[in-house]
């Protein structure tokens, strides 16, 4: 069974930074390219980051080029996102998954209705506020 942990969310400054971890389990993690997605409260879920299974290529949203970075630990069956110089808009509650092929950047109504998605974890809240 599929098993999906975020945590590293909190109260932040503007200009501050994080870093989320997630914890993955119950599938072959380094045959899967991975994902981070962010939720902003009644508005859209945004894919923000990937990275390949080998190789650890990553690709970012327009929104969080050059502030965030995607890495992952295959040995841990962990993914994790350092997001530096953040911004107010960058409050949101912040998921892993598996990545399916969307488009980096793409936007849904709701993260968990996100078609081909089995489980999402509980997600960790980011808050950028002075």
């Amino acid at each position: 069974q599929v098993q999906l942990v975020e945590s590293g969310g909190g109260l932040v400054q503007p200009g501050g930074s994080l870093r989320l971890s997630c914890a993955a389990s119950g599938f072959t993690f380094s045959s899967y390219n991975m994902a981070w997605y962010r939720q902003v409260s009644g508005k859209e879920c945004e894919l923000v980051a990937t990275i390949t299974g080998v190789g650890g290529v990553a690709n970012y949203a327009d929104s969080v080029k050059g502030r965030f970075t995607i890495s992952r630990d295959n040995a841990k069956h962990a993914v994790y996102l350092r997001m530096d110089s953040l911004k107010p808009e960058d409050t949101a509650v912040y998921y892993c998954n598996a990545d399916l092929g969307y488009s980096i950047g793409a936007l849904f109504s709701v993260c968990a209705a996100i078609p081909d998605y089995d489980s999402w974890g509980q997600g960790t809240q980011v808050t950028v506020v002075s």
